[in-house]
């Protein structure tokens, strides 16, 4: 069944290394282990914030299968495999499983979205296919799909057993996590930057969430303060200096915030496959000083 899933889990970058070259393997080792040394709890390769509709599909299954490696099982690794077609993430799911995945974050197919019962099949497709359990990435406005709470519950006869809950909207995210008929099937991860606080203190069992790329020193200290020690105060203290950050990540390109900010940090990126860009100076000079407040040198 895998491993249970709970705690910090990274929502990788994935390192280029040019904007129109090859990922950098060597550069993802590094970093997955930076993030390793620091204590978190997993890896998702694959996701939004890894840039993967800009890979293709051989290069997202080179990815999750150097991750794995990279991990050498010291974390779990949840395989972001989300496509537009059954088909597609069936094969995409069938790999991620054969090479050592312990999990499957499926994004609905997202041009056209589907109906409650096309998800359904969509989804018993891939766990039959896999074997693993499915992370549901709940975006609806990446996807135009907007679910209730107790149509997210309804997924668990499909083989879902967690949510990434990054619809930012914070009576729902409650709602499933007190819910007692809804938290009884799935158990919720909060997705949303600047509700990571929040979840964590209302009880969700993890964060899947990307700025831990840039802070996993401080990310780490506040699921120990706030999720292990019940310490509210003191995650308070250290929210104070990630909300900042988190703001300013959610205000433009996700992906492209995060990797600029790893930058600052002396920590190469490659930068961001086109057609998008890196942070512009304006808002670089923000996270630079956002990143400084923190207590975070700056080298990039």
């Amino acid at each position: 069944m895998g491993k249970e899933i709970q705690g910090i889990y990274v929502a990788l970058i994935t390192p280029f290394t040019s904007d129109q070259g090859p990922i950098d393997f060597q550069a993802l080792d590094q970093h997955i282990n930076r993030l390793i040394n620091a204590g978190v709890h997993g890896l998702v390769p694959g996701g939004s914030t890894g840039e993967f509709t800009a890979l293709t599909t051989e290069e997202r299954k080179q990815l999750v299968e150097a991750v794995v490696k990279s991990a050498k099982g010291r974390v779990g690794v949840m395989a972001g495999i989300g496509d537009l077609s059954t088909a597609k993430t069936i094969e995409l799911a069938r790999h991620a499983a054969e090479v050592g995945a312990d999990s499957l974050m499926v994004v609905p197919p997202f041009y056209d979205a589907p109906t409650l019962a096309e998800l359904k099949a969509h989804l018993s497709d891939i766990h039959k296919a896999s074997g693993l359990p499915i992370v549901y990435y709940n975006i609806p406005s990446a996807t135009g799909l907007s679910l209730t709470p107790v149509e997210i519950a309804s997924l668990s006869d499909v083989g879902v057993r967690y949510l990434k809950d990054t619809s930012g909207n914070a009576s729902a995210l409650t709602d499933m996590i007190f819910n007692d008929e809804i938290s009884s099937k799935i158990t919720v991860f909060n997705g949303w930057d600047t509700l990571t606080f929040y979840g964590i203190a209302a009880g969700a069992k993890g964060s899947v969430w990307g700025a831990t790329n840039v802070l996993p020193e401080l990310s780490m200290q506040l699921w120990d303060a706030v999720a292990v020690r019940g310490d509210l105060q003191g995650g308070r203290e250290i929210w104070k200096k990630i909300f900042p950050i988190c703001k300013l990540l959610e205000s433009g390109n996700y992906a492209a915030a995060v990797k600029t900010a790893m930058e600052l940090r002396g920590w190469g990126t490659g930068g961001m496959r086109r057609p998008f860009v890196m942070t512009n100076s304006d808002k670089r000079s923000e996270l630079a000083a956002a990143l400084k407040d923190a207590g975070i040198s700056i080298e990039g």
